[in-house]
C-alpha cells in the first residue's frame, strides 16, 4: 500500500482506494485477510479512526468483512460496487414484487441489494437489524404493524434509513415513501360510491396481526359517514355470501376464497355479490374478467425509493393510491 500523509486527499480515502487497487491488481483476492487497523497506523502515522472508518466503508459496500478476534478479510473481489442497501420487507408477494423490481431498475448498475423477510416476526425483525447494524450504505426498512418497530430501527444511522409503506408516529422523523391507509381506504370507496349503493352491507375482512390500522379506521369512518351497514370478520371460514353482500378483502387468498364460495352458492359476482380487493396485481386485471381493486402504484413506490437514496435525501413522500373499477362491482 502506498499512501501520502501530505496529500489533500482525505486519508480514509487513501486507505479505500489503496485496498481497491491491491484487490483490482490481485494482490489481494476474496477471504485473504487485510492487514491490521494497527499497522496501517503505525505504518503511515494516520489515527486508529481514520483507518476504522476506511475499513468502515469498504464493510458497509459489501467488499470486506470483519472477524471478531481475528481482523478483516476480503469479501468480494467487485470493486466497482459503490453502495450497498439492506432491504427489509413484511413478506413477498405480487405487488411487492413489483416494488422491488421497480426498485432495482432505478438504482443502477454499481448498486448491491440483499433482501430479507421478518414475516410480521418481532423476534425476527429485531435479530435481522442488529445483525446486520454498520453493514450497509442504506437501511430499507418495511416495519408493517410490528409494535416497538423503532426501538430495533433507533440502532441504525437516521440518515442511512428509508421506512417503506408503513409509518407510525415513532417512526416520523424518518425518511419514507408510505402508504396514507385511511385517506386511501376512505377515498377509494367513496370514489366508488354510487355502485356501493347497490349493496346491502360492506364486509370487511381485516387481520388486525397483518393489517394496517388506517384500513380499519378510514373504512369505519366511510360506513358511518355515508351511512353504510357494515361488518368486520377475521375469518371466511364459516361465512355463507349472502345476495346483496359486498367484500373488501385485502389478501390474495382470501380472494380466491371468497369467490370459490361465492360459486358453490350459484351466485353471479358483481350482481349478486360486490367484491372489492386491496392492491391491484395483474391477476386480478384477468380473474372472474377483473376484480374491483383499490390500490397504491408500487412501481411509482419503488422508483420513489431509488431516486431518494441516489440523491440522498431524506423525506417523506406519500404514495397516490386510486380506485380501479372492474366487473366484480
Amino acid at each position: 500500500m502506498s499512501l501520502n500523509s501530505e496529500s489533500k486527499i482525505p486519508k480514509y480515502k487513501q486507505i479505500v482506494s489503496a485496498i481497491e487497487e491491491t484487490i483490482s491488481i490481485g494482490s489481494l483476492k476474496k477471504d485473504d485477510k487485510l492487514p491490521s487497523l494497527n499497522t496501517i497506523k503505525n505504518k503511515f502515522n494516520f489515527s486508529r479512526d481514520t483507518v476504522l472508518v476506511a475499513f468502515n466503508e469498504l464493510k458497509s459496500r459489501g467488499i470486506i468483512h470483519s472477524v471478531v478476534g481475528k481482523g478483516y478479510y476480503v469479501s468480494s473481489e467487485n470493486i466497482a460496487i459503490q453502495q450497498k442497501i439492506f432491504v427489509l420487507f413484511d413478506e413477498l408477494n405480487s405487488f411487492k414484487e413489483d416494488l422491488y423490481n421497480a426498485f432495482l431498475e432505478n438504482l443502477g448498475n454499481h448498486v448491491q441489494v440483499e433482501i430479507y423477510f421478518h414475516h410480521f416476526n418481532p423476534i425476527i425483525f429485531n435479530k435481522l437489524i442488529l445483525e446486520n447494524v454498520g453493514n450497509y450504505n442504506y437501511y430499507v426498512i418495511m416495519p408493517a404493524n410490528l409494535k416497538n418497530s423503532y426501538q430495533a430501527i433507533s440502532v441504525l444511522p437516521k440518515e442511512k434509513v428509508y421506512i417503506l409503506d408503513q409509518i407510525n408516529d415513532n417512526l416520523i422523523d424518518y425518511a419514507a415513501v408510505y402508504q396514507n391507509f385511511e385517506k386511501d381506504i376512505y377515498a377509494g370507496l367513496f370514489a366508488g360510491l354510487k355502485m356501493l349503493e347497490s349493496y346491502k352491507k360492506i364486509i370487511l375482512l381485516f387481520n388486525e396481526d397483518k393489517q394496517p390500522e388506517g384500513i380499519l379506521k378510514g373504512f369505519i369512518s366511510f360506513c358511518n359517514t355515508h351511512h353504510f351497514s357494515y361488518e368486520i370478520v377475521d375469518s371466511f371460514s364459516n361465512r355463507t355470501p349472502i345476495v346483496g353482500d359486498i367484500y373488501l378483502v385485502l389478501d390474495d387468498k382470501n380472494l380466491i376464497r371468497i369467490i370459490k364460495k361465492i360459486k358453490e352458492q350459484n351466485l353471479v359476482i358483481a350482481k349478486d355479490i360486490g367484491i372489492i380487493s386491496f392492491n391491484d396485481t395483474l391477476l386480478k386485471e384477468v380473474v372472474e374478467d377483473g376484480i374491483t381493486t383499490i390500490s397504491t402504484d408500487f412501481k411509482i413506490m419503488g422508483k420513489q425509493l431509488a431516486t431518494m437514496i441516489l440523491n440522498n435525501t431524506t423525506k417523506k413522500i406519500e404514495n397516490p393510491s386510486s380506485l380501479i373499477i372492474r366487473k366484480s362491482l
